[in-house]
């Protein structure tokens, strides 16, 4: 516990006041995970620092499962480290360790425990969330704020910042056992996920884990996780914090352990497969890599000065070499879908390997009709988050793509990022917001909450404090 109930509350007072200060407003914060370029607009820096940590925890009953309430900007490294002396773990934690919890409901997150968990602000069961108006509401599924409760995933900001979030936990274990299946054939292993995503199993184990990595049309793997208590019938746990590189053993183990630690952050150390665009893996260099700076919010500094400064963008013009498009997106896809995109994708655009990482919506029973409550409005049970809506009862797939592509004669840069978007919402899909995005104004309306989006957001920044999601999304502003 990091802070006492009564310094967070004045913590909400001063931060009510500062919003009632300005004009507009950004919030500051030391580290990002976006990669979308942001124009310079004068917004003052909100500065919620204060909200982090672990405030206060619940045991789970015969009735309700754990639970822990979070300042909004902890990240969730913070958050593991605080939660696992405890014997507990968030619901889904995503992969990199700088994504803050807040961040994770407003802009979304997803990892391997997805395919059963959904996706992070479905564990939330009340957010205190700092308006435009300049008051801190709580927003929970069934009160007079449950339209921003069911607005706030997907807004980035756009509507407020979480303040303090309360989340469900649920128990952990030691270790986690890898189980890394090959298929040569993209449609194998879509049938393997839709049947792990139903059966919870393969070949009578038990699946608590999945996500997978397509390397080409014809070598995926899908990786297979089950929490384990001790390490019978291992050497030890692997390490992939050092110079052995986690995406690069599934192609060569068949079967792994890690600890619990190291398996939720395993895709942190090299930034998935990025990392390799800074030399990272070569090994020479990896041998005097200092340990402390394989982390994806060191990558992720480079990237941006080099976005900032376009160092290699002016060497490689002077190589007489094309400009580069960045093509780094996660999109859900229906699984019916999915084989098709893959084979779409493989075909299009030069980017190996890809991520694939099972998803579907919880059924918590929380999406049902609020209007009951003063000020709320109805909830689509079908598609209970209007700003992203996945619609409840259908499996998807999220793939994910980090890596750039020559912009070749008679091409302008953006023309791969919006074929993706096209085939992603000809079949069904919706992209995440984090990167850049091309859409027109009235087809974004049309996918990220149009009509809904609007009202929130008329009732909670009235003023128009925050930027709107299209402008920070499409315009970067």
């Amino acid at each position: 516990m990091v802070a006492h109930q009564g310094d967070i509350a004045l913590a909400v007072a001063r931060a009510e006041a500062d919003v009632r200060s300005m004009e507009r407003v950004r919030l500051a914060k030391k580290t990002s995970n976006l990669f979308r370029p942001r124009a310079a607009d004068g917004a003052a820096g909100l500065d919620l620092s204060a909200f982090t940590g672990v405030l206060a925890t619940t045991t789970a009953t015969a009735d309700r499962p754990a639970t822990a309430t979070v300042g909004g900007l902890t990240t969730y490294e913070q958050l593991v480290d605080e939660l696992l002396p405890l014997g507990q773990v968030p619901l889904v934690v995503p992969q990199l360790r700088t994504i803050t919890l807040g961040g994770a409901v407003t802009g979304l997150g997803i990892e391997s425990t997805s395919f059963r968990d959904g996706l992070p602000h479905e564990s939330v069961t009340a957010m205190q969330v700092l308006t435009g108006t300049g008051e801190a509401v709580t927003a929970t599924p069934d009160n007079a704020h449950a339209d921003l409760f069911h607005a706030f995933p997907n807004s980035y900001g756009s509507l407020g910042y979480a303040l303090t979030l309360t989340i469900e936990t649920a128990p952990t274990h030691p270790y986690v056992a890898l189980r890394h299946v090959r298929f040569t054939r993209l449609e194998d292993v879509v049938a393997a996920i839709g049947h792990i995503m139903e059966a919870r199993d393969w070949d009578g184990e038990p699946v608590d884990f999945l996500d997978g990595v397509v390397f080409s049309a014809t070598e995926s793997y899908l990786t297979l996780g089950r929490w384990a208590d001790n390490t019978e019938g291992y050497a030890g746990p692997s390490d992939y914090t050092g110079q052995q590189i986690y995406y690069r053993s599934i192609q060569h183990r068949r079967r792994d352990l890690l600890t619990v630690r190291d398996y939720l952050w395993r895709w942190d150390t090299d930034w998935f497969w990025c990392s390799r665009a800074f030399g990272a893996q070569v090994p020479a260099i990896r041998r005097v890599w200092p340990r402390r700076l394989l982390r994806s919010d060191f990558y992720w500094k480079i990237q941006d000065l080099e976005a900032r400064r376009g160092v290699v963008a002016r060497i490689d013009r002077l190589r007489g070499r094309p400009a580069q498009e960045r093509v780094i997106q996660d999109v859900e896809i229906p699984l019916d879908h999915t084989a098709e995109f893959l084979h779409w994708f493989l075909a299009s655009v030069p980017i190996e390997p890809l991520w694939l990482c099972p998803v579907q919506l919880r059924d918590t029973g929380t999406a049902g009709d609020v209007t009951a409550a003063p000020g709320a409005r109805h909830t689509d049970p079908a598609t209970p988050w209007p700003l992203y809506p996945m619609r409840a009862g259908t499996p998807y797939v999220n793939v994910g793509f980090w890596s750039a592509v020559p912009i070749t004669e008679g091409r302008r840069h953006g023309d791969t990022n919006r074929a993706i978007e096209a085939r992603v919402t000809e079949l069904g899909g919706h992209k995440g917001l984090y990167s850049e995005a091309f859409y027109d104004e009235q087809t974004f309306a049309a996918l990220y909450g149009g009509v809904t989006y609007d009202r929130v957001k008329e009732r909670y920044d009235p003023d128009g404090r925050f930027p709107t999601l299209y402008d920070k999304a499409v315009r970067a502003r």
